[in-house]
C-alpha cells in the first residue's frame, strides 16, 4: 500500500504541475498576441526608414555626420538583446550562444570588445566573461520608444567622441512561434558604408533633398539608431512570449504523458496488489478445509 500512496502522491503532483504550465500558456499566449500585433505594425515603418536612409547615405559626404564615420574598428561595442525571465525554451540559450561566438571572433581579430547586455538573462550570463559597458535589465516587461532613446543616449555620444569604431546589435529575430534566429546587425557605420562600389546604379540616382544633406542626417541617424533598437525590442518581446508559450504547451503535453504513465502503472501495482490479497484469502481457505 505504500508504493500505491507514493504514486498517488506522484501524480497529484504532475497534476499540480500541469496547472502551472497550462496557466503559463495561457498568460504566454495573450502577451504573445499584443506583443506580435505591435511587432508587425512597426516592421513596415522600420522597413522603409532604413532604405531610405541607407539610400541617403549612399549620396552623401561620410564627413558630414559623425555616426557616418568609418575608422579603423579596433574598439567595438555589441548589444545583446535577451528576455528578463526565462521559461521559454531555448530562446535565451541559442542569443546567448551566438553573442558569445561573435565577441569571441572579434577578440580573436584583436579588437577590444565591450558588451551592452539589454535583459536579465543576458546580464546574469555574460556578467562574469565579458567586460560590459552598462547594462538594462528588467525593462522588457512594458516598454516603449522611451527604452529604445535611452540606449541610444549610451551608445552614440561615445561613438561621436571616437570612443569605439563599431557598434553591432543581436536579437533574436521573430519567425514563428517555434522559431527565432539570431540576428547580427551593424549600426555604426550603417551597412552601407562603404559598399558603394556593390550598388545598384540606379540607386546611386540623385536627389534633390530639402533641407541640407546635413539638417537631414543630423536628424535622421539618431532615428535610425531609436528606430533599429525599438524594431529589436519588439522582435525580442514576441519572440520570447512565443517561446514560452510552445515551452509551456510542450510542458503540459509532458505532464500529461506522466500522468498516463502514472496512472497506468498504479492500476497495474493496485491489480498485483489486489491479486496478492486474493491468493493469500485462498491459500488460507485451502489450509482450513484440509485442517
Amino acid at each position: 500500500m505504500a508504493a500505491l500512496k507514493d504514486i498517488k502522491r506522484k501524480i497529484a503532483a504532475v497534476s499540480k504541475t500541469k496547472q502551472i504550465t497550462k496557466a503559463m500558456n495561457m498568460v504566454a499566449a495573450s502577451k504573445f498576441k499584443t506583443a506580435q500585433l505591435r511587432m508587425e505594425n512597426f516592421r513596415p515603418y522600420a522597413g522603409k526608414f532604413l532604405d531610405v536612409l541607407n539610400s541617403l547615405a549612399l549620396r552623401v559626404d561620410a564627413k558630414l555626420h559623425p555616426l557616418l564615420a568609418v575608422r579603423e574598428p579596433k574598439s567595438i561595442k555589441v548589444i545583446c538583446m535577451t528576455s528578463d525571465r526565462g521559461l521559454c525554451g531555448g530562446f535565451n540559450t541559442n542569443i546567448i550562444k551566438a553573442t558569445e561566438r561573435f565577441v569571441k571572433d572579434k577578440i580573436q581579430e584583436g579588437k577590444d570588445v565591450e558588451l551592452i547586455p539589454v535583459g536579465r538573462k543576458g546580464r546574469d550570463s555574460f556578467r562574469r566573461k565579458v567586460k560590459i559597458a552598462f547594462e538594462r535589465a528588467d525593462v522588457l516587461g512594458k516598454f516603449d520608444m522611451s527604452l529604445a532613446v535611452s540606449i541610444s543616449e549610451d551608445v552614440i555620444p561615445p561613438f561621436e567622441r571616437e570612443e569605439y569604431d563599431e557598434l553591432y546589435l543581436i536579437f533574436n529575430e521573430f519567425r514563428n512561434v517555434s522559431v527565432q534566429r539570431p540576428t547580427v546587425v551593424r549600426l555604426f557605420p550603417l551597412p552601407s558604408i562603404g559598399q558603394e562600389e556593390d550598388i545598384d546604379p540606379e540607386k546611386k540616382l540623385d536627389y534633390i533633398y530639402e533641407p541640407s544633406d546635413e539638417e537631414l542626417l543630423a536628424r535622421l541617424l539618431p532615428m535610425y539608431v531609436h528606430v533599429l533598437l525599438f524594431k529589436a525590442l519588439l522582435e525580442t518581446s514576441a519572440g520570447e512570449n512565443g517561446a514560452r508559450m510552445a515551452a509551456m504547451d510542450n510542458a503540459t503535453k509532458n505532464c500529461d504523458e506522466l500522468i498516463d504513465s502514472l496512472t497506468l502503472k498504479f492500476n497495474k501495482a493496485r491489480q498485483a496488489a489486489i491479486t496478492a490479497e486474493l491468493m493469500d484469502i485462498v491459500g488460507g481457505t485451502e489450509a482450513l478445509a484440509k485442517g
